[in-house]
């Protein structure tokens, strides 16, 4: 491969690592959360298993889903306050610990019991912790490598996400059939450990300072309500938590993986591994090829085309019985999938300012997290009523007709255009400007790199003139 092609790959189609290289507290950020999604895919494949295991019942599997629901959402919308509040990196080392603990209690009911119910119990508490993880991170992001990067930090964490969610699931499969799920739990609170170890190395992470004369922010239902009246000026970031909400809900027919596994390919745990890696395998491929997503204007646009791919896969998926062919389709819809994610992410990190975008990413937690749980008992109850592939083939079409409905609906989600990654570092700045001039009475949001390409008094003129 000749030098310039090789150059235009790097630049304009492999992943971006600019932020790794200009933040070390990203780097440490990104470690833990590499680490944790690891151990997270493992026990994801291995609660479902364990209960399908024990019940021979996907309605089952469907309700551990949604016990797992209502402490999602209430752990997100709760933890996006308390982000806005309490020192970010602080609450992390809580949140990790308190995992830690979970996964523990999960393999202490593998070697002891096993009982159902601490597989309705733990799983639960989890999915609220991982709320408040979620937002905390992806609401620490943008004041660690500046908002014209995030586009590609999103991107990187869409790659290390996607990565365990091939690695985990494929390890979890072959784990299954040979160590057991008590194995798998075990290696779960080992990545909560590690990913503890990261958030250390994390600088201190306060809450960001409001204007003068306002109020601190605090943690709580009036606090949340703030953040869901900001969504309910908003039609982009409406709609890109609606459109979102309606592909997990119709297109994710992850709990029919075992007995599809079982009844339509005829094999064991390491075809239902297979069948959870899939998507995983494409997301990964679309993340490192993501170097042109910062390029993208129509952002809104690119989401409504991507989830429209994913439901048609889907649906495809439904109706074949040969299992190459199979896992293709739905690695397919991860690749659709992971590049909704990166527009959807950066759309909403971008629409708000620092103090704000705790609440918005507690929402944006609950539904990317709560949506599937959703998804999973829609796909339990249709496959109980009427069978695995009407399930799967209606649940993939009605994806493809929500997001038309979305499209229509919201214009202004469907017209977004984004200035990151197509403007320079003033018109990300004047971008910013708009963002708090939305929310209200809060500081100017000042990038780290228009920082780093002007001096102090230069760079607080630029934000006073842009607020």
């Amino acid at each position: 491969m000749s030098r310039p092609r090789s150059r235009w790959l790097t630049r304009h189609v492999l992943l971006d690592l600019t932020p790794l290289r200009h933040s070390a507290d990203f780097r440490a950020l990104i470690a833990g959360l590499g680490v944790s999604s690891f151990g997270t895919q493992l026990t994801a494949v291995a609660v479902p298993y364990q209960v399908y295991e024990l019940t021979r019942s996907s309605l089952f599997v469907g309700l551990v889903s949604l016990a797992q629901l209502f402490p999602l959402i209430l752990g997100s919308l709760f933890g996006g306050s308390l982000v806005d509040a309490v020192d970010r990196r602080r609450m992390l080392l809580v949140v990790e610990a308190l995992g830690a603990l979970s996964s523990a209690g999960l393999a202490l009911n593998a070697d002891f019991g096993p009982a159902l119910w601490p597989l309705f119990l733990f799983p639960a508490v989890t999915a609220a912790l991982s709320g408040m993880d979620s937002s905390a991170r992806g609401a620490m992001v943008p004041g660690m490598v500046g908002l014209a990067a995030v586009p590609a930090a999103n991107a990187m964490f869409q790659a290390l996400f996607q990565t365990g969610g091939i690695v985990g699931p494929a390890l979890a499969g072959l784990l299954l059939a040979g160590a057991g799920v008590r194995a798998v739990y075990w290696i779960d609170v080992i990545s909560y450990l590690v990913a503890l170890a990261s958030v250390l190395a994390i600088s201190p992470q306060p809450p960001a300072r409001g204007a003068a004369g306002a109020a601190p922010v605090r943690p709580g239902w009036r606090s949340t309500m703030e953040g869901l009246r900001f969504v309910r000026r908003s039609q982009p970031v409406q709609g890109a938590y609606l459109i979102d909400l309606n592909a997990m809900v119709f297109g994710m027919p992850r709990a029919l993986f075992p007995a599809l596994a079982a009844n339509v390919f005829g094999g064991g745990a390491t075809t239902v591994g297979l069948l959870y890696a899939a998507p995983g395998a494409g997301a990964l491929l679309g993340a490192l090829t993501s170097g042109w997503v910062g390029r993208v204007r129509r952002q809104g646009l690119a989401v409504i085309c991507a989830v429209i791919v994913w439901g048609l896969a889907i649906a495809g998926f439904g109706v074949v019985r040969f299992l190459p062919l199979a896992l293709l389709l739905l690695a397919v819809a991860g690749l659709a999938d992971v590049v909704s994610a990166v527009f959807r992410n950066t759309i909403i990190q971008f629409a708000a300012p620092d103090a704000m975008r705790g609440r918005l990413q507690g929402v944006q937690m609950a539904v990317v997290a709560g949506g599937p749980r959703l998804g999973d008992l829609e796909a339990g109850v249709v496959a109980t009523a009427f069978g695995d592939t009407v399930s799967v083939v209606s649940g993939g079409l009605a994806c493809v007709v929500g997001a038309l409905v979305v499209a229509r609906l919201l214009p202004g989600f469907r017209h977004e255009r984004s200035t990151v990654g197509t403007l320079g570092h003033e018109g990300v700045l004047a971008a910013a400007g708009e963002a708090v001039v939305a929310a209200g009475p809060v500081a100017p949001i000042v990038p780290a790199d228009a920082v780093e390409s002007a001096d102090a008094a230069d760079a607080a003129d630029i934000a006073e003139q842009e607020a």
